[in-house]
């Protein structure tokens, strides 16, 4: 598996980029990875979205798809797709540090 330096930290990455050990991610981390994927600060909206991911996934036991983000986290379907253009879902989980949630392309 491939190693990415993400904020000073060498961290192991899945081949779609993905962390694979969650317990590794920080808020800096989440940066870093935000600027690799072409967004170039996490905003109040972003960081309210991938609080609610965190959060979600800890209770749910798997990483919340697009639906169940749009409709429990307070941010509107039009606005994820601007947070995280080219895939919502699957880039807030990434940037959340957690793994791909089902049904993502």
């Amino acid at each position: 598996m491939p190693v990415v330096d993400y904020a000073g930290q060498s961290i192991e990455v899945n081949e779609e980029g993905f962390l694979v050990d969650s317990s590794q991610w920080t808020p800096e981390v989440a940066e870093a990875i935000a600027r690799d994927i072409g967004i170039d600060a996490l905003s109040d909206q972003h960081w309210k979205v991938i609080t609610f991911c965190r959060e979600d996934a800890a209770n749910q036991g798997t990483p919340p798809g697009l639906r169940r983000i749009s409709k429990n986290s307070g941010v509107n379907m039009k606005e994820l797709y601007q947070l995280f253009p080219k895939g919502p879902g699957k880039l807030a989980a990434m940037v959340s540090g957690l793994p791909k949630p089902q049904g993502c392309i």
